[in-house]
């Protein structure tokens, strides 16, 4: 399973997210690959979830994504209860 990880400009917010998600997976015991990007080139990457923030993750549900949409992207506890509906 792939976990892409998208933010605006693919630095800061998203390798932040990305150790959260990495984090929450672990105490899940759940494993995956999980990378992040920005929102542009997240549009042509391959991922199982897109996950991010509702400002940005939105602009890539084309219908086919699988999408999680992180009110706040520092809380491990959210972002378990939402993927573990996806995994």
């Amino acid at each position: 399973m792939k976990i892409m990880v998208v933010c605006g400009n693919g630095l800061g917010s998203s390798f932040i997210m990305e150790l959260n998600v990495k984090k929450a997976l672990t105490e899940m015991g759940k494993t995956a690959e999980v990378d992040h990007t920005d929102l542009a080139s997240a549009k042509t990457v391959p991922a199982d979830i897109y996950i991010g923030a509702a400002d940005i993750v939105g602009q890539l549900d084309n219908g086919n994504r699988t999408i999680v949409t992180l009110e706040n992207m520092m809380n491990i506890s959210e972002i378990k209860t939402k993927l573990e509906k996806h995994i």
